[in-house]
This record gives C-alpha cells, sequence and structure tokens, in this order.
C-alpha cells in the first residue's frame, strides 16, 4: 500500500494499545453548555497558536503511519465553527495505516449540520456523534444559553440523508436538570433511529460546580429505560467507552434498536482505554482528566524531526495513567474544561 509501512505498536505501561486519537480542532463554541463552559465563553486562544490545519495532518500522519493509529474524532470546542472544514476532512480522510482507511468521525452540536453534512461526508467523514442533552425548547435555552433546539434537530435529519450510519446523538444527564428525560430520549432514538449514547456528568465544567450528588449512573438510568423498554446488555464493548443495550422489541442492527451508556463516574472504563488527545494549541494529554500536557507544536514549529516528535509521544504515552480516580480523595480536576481540552 502506497505510503504506509510497517507500523510499531504504541503501548501504555498498562499493556493498552493505543488505537485512537481525539483532535480538538478549535477551542471555541456557538454554545455556552452550562456543564462545559461559563456564561460569557472563555478566553479564546490567538489564532496564531491554535494548529493549522497542515499542521493537524503532520501530527497525525505520525500517529497513523507511525503507531497504527485506526481512528481519529474531531472535536471542539465546536468543530464546524472552524472554517474550511470539509477541507481538513478530505486531508485526514486520505491517512492510512497498514490495515487501510483510518475510520474517521466527528463529535459536534450540529447546529450547522445542515449547511456542512453533505460536504463532510463527500470529503470523507465517516461518522457523526451529535450532543444534544434535552428536548425541551426552554430547557435547551438553560443549558446550552442558545435558542437552536430546531437547528439541532434538523442537523440530525441532515446528517441521516447525507448518509452517515450510525447517527449517534450524546446527552449527559446531570440530575435535577434533565434526568426527567432518560425515558424520553431513549423514545427520540427510536423513533428517529438514531443510538441515543447517555453520558454521566463529569468533572469538567468550567464553572466547577460538578459534585458526586449530580451524577445519575449507568445503574439508575438502565432502570428507568427497562421499566418502559425492555433492554438486555450487548457483547463487551472492548475498547470502546460505552456500554451498549438493545432494545428487546426492536432490531439491534438498526440504530434506534440500541442505546449506550458512558459511565465515566460509576464504571470508569480506564482498563481498556486506547485514546489519546491533542488540543486545539498542539498539547498531547494521555487522558481526558490528565493535568500533564507534552507540547507538540511548539516542537514541530521548532522544526524537530518526525523521529524527535515520535520519541516525545512515547515518552508521553509513557506517563499514561491506569485511571481518572474520580471517585477518589487523590483526584484533581484538570485546568482546562471540556471545551478547551476537546471532547
Amino acid at each position: 500500500m502506497a505510503g504506509v509501512h510497517e507500523h510499531q505498536d504504541l503501548i501504555d505501561p498498562f499493556g493498552r494499545h493505543i488505537r485512537d486519537l481525539r483532535i480538538s480542532i478549535t477551542d471555541r463554541c456557538n454554545f455556552r453548555c452550562t456543564y462545559c463552559m461559563p456564561e460569557d465563553g472563555l478566553e479564546w486562544l490567538d489564532r496564531s497558536q491554535v494548529m493549522s490545519f497542515e499542521e493537524m495532518e503532520h501530527l497525525a500522519r505520525i500517529f497513523v503511519e507511525r503507531y497504527g493509529v485506526r481512528g481519529i474524532r474531531l472535536t471542539g470546542g465546536e468543530p464546524t465553527v472552524r472554517a474550511q472544514l470539509p477541507l481538513l476532512v478530505s486531508k485526514l480522510a486520505k491517512l492510512e495505516h497498514s490495515g487501510g482507511p483510518i475510520d474517521l468521525s466527528m463529535t459536534t452540536n450540529g447546529a450547522t449540520l445542515r449547511k456542512l453534512a453533505v460536504r463532510l461526508r463527500n470529503a470523507g467523514l465517516k461518522r457523526v456523534n451529535i450532543s444534544l442533552d434535552t428536548l425541551d425548547r426552554e430547557k435547551f435555552h438553560r443549558m446550552t444559553r442558545r435558542d437552536e433546539l430546531d437547528n439541532v434537530l434538523d442537523g440530525i435529519a441532515a446528517a441521516q440523508e447525507a448518509g452517515f450510519d450510525p447517527v449517534k446523538i450524546n446527552a449527559v444527564i446531570e440530575r435535577g436538570v434533565n434526568d426527567d428525560e432518560i425515558v424520553d430520549l431513549a423514545t427520540f432514538g427510536r423513533e428517529r433511529n438514531v443510538e441515543m449514547r447517555f453520558i454521566e456528568f463529569m468533572p469538567l465544567d468550567a464553572d466547577g460546580h460538578w459534585v458526586n450528588d449530580t451524577v445519575v449512573g449507568q445503574d439508575e438510568m438502565v432502570e428507568m429505560i427497562n421499566a418502559v423498554y425492555p433492554i438486555e446488555v450487548m457483547p463487551s464493548r472492548g475498547a470502546a467507552p460505552a456500554d451498549r443495550f438493545r432494545f428487546l422489541d426492536r432490531d439491534e442492527s438498526e440504530p434506534g434498536g440500541r442505546i449506550g451508556i458512558i459511565p465515566t463516574v460509576t464504571k470508569p472504563f480506564c482498563g481498556d482505554c486506547d485514546r489519546v488527545r491533542l488540543t486545539s494549541d498542539g498539547d498531547f494529554r494521555t487522558c481526558l482528566f490528565a493535568t500533564k500536557e507534552f507540547d507538540l507544536l511548539t516542537a514541530l514549529r521548532n522544526g524537530e524531526s518526525d523521529d524527535q516528535i515520535a520519541e516525545r509521544i512515547e515518552a508521553a504515552v509513557a506517563t499514561k495513567w491506569a485511571g481518572h480516580q474520580i471517585n477518589q480523595v487523590s483526584f484533581t480536576r484538570p485546568a482546562k474544561s471540556m471545551s478547551q481540552i476537546g471532547g
């Protein structure tokens, strides 16, 4: 295969093979979700501090061709606010590891997806995850501080029409905020034929209001859904973060026939984690909750060779820890919020 050579596995101290790279392409966002950033927004990075498309492609190529990374997910902030996004997608979609093309996906709030879905699909994007935490217009406005629910729902439809399959919908569940909509959201997934994924509320809100009492755990969510739509657990997720369940009255091969729950807090999946991250300013993180970052962008801009950058990557992965310890006394919140790290 042209341009693809035998890779060496990137393995952390606990024997986990790194296969998935998350790239935050911007720290900016057109929403102000309460669990992510303050109402006034954050102090945005200067554009000169943010990786260019060429720099993202360069670093991604090292991960894919040298280390056999198989999946790249584009995140933000909100990736669709970055100008010329289909161009970046077309660059990354050409990357191949020894087994073939990468699995290129994106997480988005969906508000502007109607304008972009077909172009992104044609450029080589394979899958999208769209955030939707509530179906209630007033609550949506309170949670995102934007009146965009109709546009998000239209964005979901646009993603399906463009041929993305499956379309996954991410809902962060926060007690006292939207936990009364868990069944409604499950119904939405069934009716719209999208895979609903429920995410436990994590301590990455910029305002720092997170407390454990606000977490609705996986077992509680399963109990609520199962009381209305009987479900059963599906086979092991492997390195994927979501535990998956199928509706007993639906075909599990259809997106609307199953749900996922990401139990970051109550049942951490750190033991199977195969993910690493690049922030929009080119810092390398070995965990969403890492308190240490490794600056790859400066190294790249200083003219370091791919071999030198690879040494930095390997040294960083050698520090990847066993788990995030959210429920431990020793847990330390990262200095950055979700929007600055990349979801």
